[in-house]
């Protein structure tokens, strides 16, 4: 190597004895005799050949790396599908880029758009409202996208979603099944999917249980914990004996509005949340919560994108390929917040 640089294939086949052909065969995964493999991998150890990857991006035009768009990267919800999709990127020998959005849809539209600029394969989207502006970005993409969420039917990606409002209204039967009758609801924004969706799920759940709809026992506010703090504490004046949050962030909240005010959780108002992420299992008491399969969720919009990038990257390729929409389903963990109360009602 000329004054100690990087290493070349060159130097390679002259240290192994083999043509720089060979060399670049096993270099670059293609079939070769497993003498040579062996001679060829010694080498480039030897001489600390480590492979250019932008040269090979602009090669073959892949850069081996995935990138999970989502709205808050210390959310436990997020966190738990960035491990499992990890995972299944590692196996299948793509590299991982994460970008928080903050749910602000223009930057979850230049994350769509970046495609273009092959600063990674494909995209897994993770958003929280899904206006005309994603559904033109997605029909336009340069490259293959998996969305996480709900979407119109006929949009032109693949999806994994979580059945939130079955999620809900399971909920609030099995509050209603511990002897609760004033059971209010802590969502978050009404303009999101999830808030919609579990605001749905909460008015199914009331009506299969012979509950009429109270808009006093209702409160729209952010997802986040101290957004849960004050939605329970203004709520207690119409003395619930129950409250359901819309995710675990705002539950944990809720239990901290409570208990600083000497509200025995579950004695005197039973709270369950959505999500069953490492917070419900951490709160004191622990807290029933609705499991949508975050890890799962993310495991199968994983795959989802491999599997799309196998069959080909480009638009017609894509579009030859069905796209496939996949619903993970809900599943109730009860916990001592929740526990029955002493006197159910009739």
């Amino acid at each position: 190597m000329p004054n100690g640089g990087r290493p070349t294939i060159v130097a390679i086949a002259e240290r192994a004895g083999v043509s720089i052909a060979s060399v670049s065969r096993v270099l670059n995964g293609q079939a070769a005799r497993r003498d040579t493999v062996e001679r060829v991998r010694r080498a480039a150890d030897e001489l600390g050949y480590v492979p250019n990857a932008v040269a090979r991006s602009l090669k073959d035009g892949r850069t081996r790396q995935l990138t999970f768009a989502m709205p808050d990267i210390g959310n436990p919800v997020y966190v738990a599908m960035v491990r499992a999709i990890q995972a299944v990127a590692k196996a299948a020998g793509y590299r991982l880029l994460l970008h928080s959005t903050d749910a602000v849809a223009e930057d979850e539209l230049a994350v769509v758009r970046s495609l273009g600029d092959r600063t990674s394969d494909g995209l897994i989207l993770c958003p929280i409202r899904i206006g005309d502006g994603h559904l033109r970005a997605l029909a336009r993409a340069a490259g293959p996208v998996v969305v996480i969420g709900s979407l119109p039917p006929g949009t032109p990606v693949d999806s994994v979603r979580a059945d939130s409002v079955a999620g809900a209204a399971d909920a609030v039967r099995h509050l209603h099944g511990t002897g609760r009758r004033r059971i209010a609801f802590v969502n978050g924004p009404a303009d999101t999917v999830p808030g919609r969706n579990r605001a749905e799920g909460y008015r199914a759940g009331l009506a299969a249980c012979g509950l009429r709809y109270d808009e006093r026992l209702v409160v729209h506010t952010e997802f986040g914990i101290d957004a849960g703090t004050a939605a329970a504490g203004g709520l207690l004046a119409a003395r619930p004996d129950a409250l359901f949050c819309a995710n675990d962030q705002l539950a944990l909240g809720a239990l901290r509005a409570l208990l600083s005010r000497g509200v025995r959780v579950p004695e005197d108002v039973a709270v369950a949340g959505m999500d069953d992420s490492a917070l419900a299992q951490a709160a004191w008491p622990p807290l029933t919560s609705v499991d949508l399969g975050s890890s799962e969720r993310g495991r199968l919009a994983a795959r989802l994108l491999v599997d799309r990038l196998a069959a080909g990257r480009s638009a017609g390729a894509r579009a030859a390929v069905p796209f496939r929409s996949t619903t993970v389903p809900p599943r109730l963990v009860v916990r001592a917040s929740t526990a029955p109360a002493t006197d159910p009602p009739a």
